[in-house]
């Protein structure tokens, strides 16, 4: 076996991830190496000369390739939140190995043999619900991805799925480098006139460390977003806006318009060779919502429901523009900017009065609290394991009676190697082997304002719930307790997944929750119950315009990957265009293209699936009705939910869990009612 940090099994505290030890050098010779170790055990598996059975095959078969899967999850991990060059280089090598590993398995014969005689004897075979849902995954796993094709057409499968996974690392590597390209100097203070003076130290503080005299803006999000809400200077407030909009679309050697074209005709190309009408009918037959049928008509009857109120709220910010402004007609880069100073108006409510009251480090503890009191779990900051940047935050995780339930890791602030965005993940699945129940080590990955000189990290409110929403994401994969890798925490179906995250955002708009955390950096007062109620009032401000965004970027993707002739799509921006038509409120920007950049549906496991965050909102919004009736901290609800949901994984059909943590089926109303959509 080769000397590498990575191949042997880690000896380090909590078993956590090595990674001061690790150097870029070690990645790809380890991969080679646990690709190789895994095959062996699958091999065992299939030279097995016993009768196949549930335990020598299916539950072998899930605890296969165990090392693999954790230097693949440090690998693509550092990936997003730590990249470089080399990582990037490493990426597109290991990509190729890595799905090729798939389809050895996948298109293995003599597995599929075993996998197979397992699932047709399954009538006679004495299984728990969690073993009779991993038995039809894993056959699915197969019989979806070509176990059944013949040989020529699994060759072809073998080379989409090399081709697809080097174009979507080639998408998300264009979407960082234009982020990371584009910086805006400003030298004339007069043009930062509105910006709150945090944000403005910020950019003093960018421009200095990049040895610039003057203010440094950039599209990371604590950049653009105060800079797209508060600045008076509309022009700069356009270039801004054109830059962040034209991500991949200007035709360079960083364009994605050809390697979008690429993607969603393999995509599709991929699906009709399975026997799949589209890629999106693909996907679905995995999903609560089964089509794309389905999906549509969801989406379409919400907008149905949001469009009056958009166009309504769209019209009110178009007056108030004109009357205070004089403006002729709102452009994209004016939307947040008049939205802001409008929603001051009507609630007297500003970000900038509400953010001293949530100090990152008292909106972490909030979390923290409320977890605690909903599902008695404890934080201890420890600094005993390795982190891969010294901004990373490491916890252990207890329960009441002391035992370990999670190693917690949590990476809040921008850096150059990082993309955009908020997301959760895993280091380490959870399992239960050999009747040890093994523990997973969480991540949540942010990208927040940085303390200044003068300042601690204060967050705007939509970062607090920002916050909240990984965090429930995080403690779905913390309370996880099943048995098998596959079917644990988060591994659930996709439109399921963002309910847990979604339900603890509704903590952060009540009372009872925001006096444990909401206290004021410098005085240590609570927040005023004014401030609370106006944080509630405005929760419902511009819901239709955000509930029409929402649905655009469902409908967008839909569009990508529900069409049956995607081959004959030659322009991305055209096509865009069509599929945003019913949902467009501003005036078309030549220059700007959201599919360019469009992460999501691209690189990050949302294709065909955007939807689902909607479609989680209408679970969330029942779920915390319940809540409501009984109370947000009642134990009754709160170990319900742990019981039913959070537990329990992917181990049944999440509309069994949820119908027994609630005692029926979710019904829209709900949603309508908190957005304010229900006359």
């Amino acid at each position: 076996m080769i000397n590498n940090i990575l191949i042997k099994p880690f000896e380090t505290t909590y078993n956590s991830a090595p990674f001061s030890k690790i150097k870029n050098d070690d990645f790809l010779p380890a991969f080679k190496q646990a690709i190789s170790d895994a095959k062996a055990e699958i091999d065992v598996i299939v030279n097995n000369t016993e009768t196949p059975t549930f335990e020598n095959t299916i539950e072998a078969l899930d605890f296969s390739g165990e090392q693999l899967g954790r230097i693949s999850s440090i690998f693509f991990n550092l990936n997003s939140a730590e990249t470089n060059d080399t990582i990037q280089k490493i990426a597109q090598e290991v990509s190729p190995l890595l799905s090729d590993f798939g389809n050895d398995i996948t298109l293995n014969e003599d597995l599929f043999k075993r996998v197979k005689a397992v699932y047709e004897n399954k009538d006679n075979l004495t299984l728990t619900i969690e073993q009779q849902t991993l038995l039809d995954k894993r056959y699915k796993s197969f019989s979806r991805n070509g176990a059944n094709l013949p040989e020529d057409k699994k060759q072809e499968l073998r080379e989409i799925d090399k081709q697809l996974s080097k174009l979507t690392l080639k998408f998300g590597e264009n979407v960082l480098a234009e982020t990371n390209a584009f910086e805006m100097l400003v030298t004339d203070e007069a043009d930062l006139s509105g910006l709150p003076d945090g944000a403005k130290e910020a950019a003093k503080q960018l421009a200095e460390s990049k040895e610039k005299e003057g203010w440094l803006f950039t599209l990371d999000y604590p950049s653009y977003i105060p800079f797209m809400t508060y600045a008076d200077n509309r022009e700069l407030r356009k270039k801004l806006a054109l830059a962040a909009g034209s991500k991949g679309f200007k035709g360079d050697h960083l364009d994605n318009q050809d390697t979008i074209l690429k993607i969603v005709k393999l995509r599709f190309d991929r699906a009709n060779l399975l026997g799949y009408k589209t890629h999106a009918h693909f996907v679905l037959e995995e999903r609560m919502a089964k089509s794309p049928e389905t999906v549509n008509n969801f989406l379409n009857e919400l907008l149905e429901k949001a469009k009056p109120a958009a166009e309504r709220e769209f019209k009110t910010l178009e007056n108030f523009a004109k009357d205070t402004d004089g403006l002729d007609h709102l452009e994209k880069w004016d939307g947040s900017y008049y939205s802001e100073k409008l929603k001051q108006k009507l609630f007297s409510l500003d970000d900038e009065k509400l953010k001293p009251y949530f100090k990152l480090e008292h909106v972490i503890d909030g979390a923290f609290t409320v977890a605690n009191k909903l599902f008695d779990l404890n934080f201890e900051e420890i600094d005993t394991i390795d982190k891969y940047h010294d901004d990373v935050l490491t916890y252990k995780v207890t329960n009441t009676n002391g035992d370990l339930v999670s190693i917690f890791y949590a990476d809040f602030f921008p850096r150059a190697g990082k993309r955009n965005g908020a997301w959760m993940t895993s280091y380490k699945s959870q399992a239960i082997k050999h009747g040890i129940n093994d523990r997973p080590h969480i991540s949540i990955v942010c990208n927040f304002t940085k303390p200044t000189k003068s300042k601690p990290s204060l967050l705007t409110f939509n970062e607090v719930t920002t916050l909240f929403h990984e965090f429930g994401h995080a403690l779905h994969g913390m309370l996880a307790n099943t048995t098998y890798p596959s079917l644990s925490g988060t591994s659930v179906f996709w439109d399921f997944v963002e309910l847990p995250s979604q339900v603890l955002e509704n903590w952060c708009y009540e009372k009872e929750a925001l006096e444990l955390f909401a206290t004021h950096y410098e005085t240590g007062e609570v927040i005023p119950m004014e401030l609370v109620e106006k944080i509630k009032a405005s929760a419902t401000f511009n819901e239709g315009m955000q509930t029409l965004r929402q649905l655009s970027f469902g409908l967008l993707d839909m569009s990508w990957h529900s069409g049956d002739t995607p081959g004959n799509i030659k322009s991305v921006k055209a096509h865009e265009s069509e599929a945003f038509k019913n949902t467009k409120l501003y005036p078309e920007v030549e220059e700007n293209c959201m599919s360019t950049a469009f992460s999501h549906i691209f690189q990050g496991g949302y294709s065909s699936g955007y939807y689902s965050y909607k479609w989680a909102e209408v679970l969330d919004a029942d779920a915390f009705e319940y809540f409501k009736e009984e109370g947000i901290f009642n134990k009754d609800v709160a170990n319900k939910f742990k019981d039913n949901v959070l537990s329990l994984g992917g181990t049944e059909n999440p509309m069994t869990l949820y119908k027994r943590f609630r005692g029926k089926e979710p019904k829209p109303e709900a949603l309508l009612r908190r957005a304010g959509l229900l006359k």
